[in-house]
């Protein structure tokens, strides 16, 4: 490989692991390794580097439908990057998020990526001791992580307490995947600071992202007389326009729904779902662009703050 392309045999393994080279250099090699029908022995790298090529991707429930296009994209960044994803389900437990969390340490994964169900917990400063970890959405509290990929979550729900308030809604049932056992989670904590500030009334209550779950949670609200619902996941609203239709009840004229993270389904709702969207391509980029670094052992710790934008489209009434 270093005579076909004249470069060192430094170079090249660089540029066949995508890094430390120009984008130019590594298509060049990737090019002629092409050709010459080069493939690296897996194992060979692992006992040579000390490495398994495994990166752990700790979700925080794969039955929310944005969490699954997330996995997706990272998936497949990271195999565009010779890396592979080991891929595990919290199914929004905090315990198992836990036991999950060591189990991929166990297992010598390179590095972990995590979108947390409890960002507050114990185990947190425990594993960034021991092995590179990057953290979507939420930062984890006490913990030197490799890098974060956190959201504004203060700028996304004054964007959706705002729009709705704008449209005349002072009561609002606020549908979250959070339980009660993980209360401080940032998103919920500013939804009550700006409730508070906006003068809004609101009922927060946990709903799971699974669409019959859901769907049962908003039945209930709307037996009790709720009409507008912000909800912390487009798989929750979902389950509100779900339930909506089995009571008869029309989406915006008598029931005002809104998202928060535009899953591609929600612009092909009947009406489209208004939602906040969170660029999940840029999300992707940038976790596996500094999980990839991690594990190369660059310690340069990197924070990346994803802006909101609301999709207005025709959900809220």
């Amino acid at each position: 490989m270093a005579k076909a392309t004249g470069l060192s045999p430094a170079s090249v393994s660089y540029a066949l692991r995508g890094m430390q080279v120009s984008e130019e250099t590594i298509e060049r090699v990737r090019r002629v390794a092409a050709e010459l029908g080069y493939e690296a022995d897996p194992i060979a790298r692992a006992l040579a580097s000390g490495r398994t090529g495994m990166i752990g991707l700790l979700c925080g429930s794969l039955e929310d439908l944005w969490q699954q296009a997330l996995a997706v994209g990272i998936g497949r960044a990271l195999k565009d990057n010779d890396r592979y994803a080991l891929i595990l389900d919290a199914a929004g437990d905090p315990y198992r998020e836990r036991t999950l969390a060591r189990q991929l340490r166990d297992q010598r994964v390179d590095a972990m990526i995590v979108q947390p169900v409890d960002p507050a917990a114990e185990v947190w400063p425990e594993l960034c001791e021991s092995l590179p970890v990057v953290s979507i959405g939420d930062g984890l509290a006490g913990s030197r992580t490799a890098g974060e990929v956190v959201f504004d979550n203060r700028a996304g729900v004054t964007l959706a307490l705002e729009h709705m308030r704008e449209r005349g809604h002072g009561r609002i049932a606020v549908l979250t995947p959070t339980r009660a056992s993980t209360p401080d989670r940032p998103a919920d904590v500013h939804v009550l600071a700006e409730a508070a500030r906006l003068g809004l009334d609101i009922e927060v209550v946990t709903a799971p992202q699974a669409l019959t779950a859901a769907t049962g949670v908003a039945d209930t609200m709307l037996a009790d007389g709720h009409r507008a619902f912000f909800c912390f996941a487009d798989s929750i609203a979902y389950g509100v326009y779900a339930a909506s239709a089995e009571r008869g009840l029309r989406i915006p004229a008598e029931v005002s729904v809104m998202g928060y993270d535009d899953h591609p389904m929600s612009g092909l709702l009947t009406p489209g779902l208004t939602t906040v969207d969170w660029d999940i391509d840029g999300i992707v980029r940038a976790a596996v662009r500094t999980v990839v670094a991690a594990a190369d052992g660059n310690t340069r710790r990197r924070r990346i703050v994803q802006a909101p934008e609301l999709r207005e489209r025709g959900s809220v009434g």
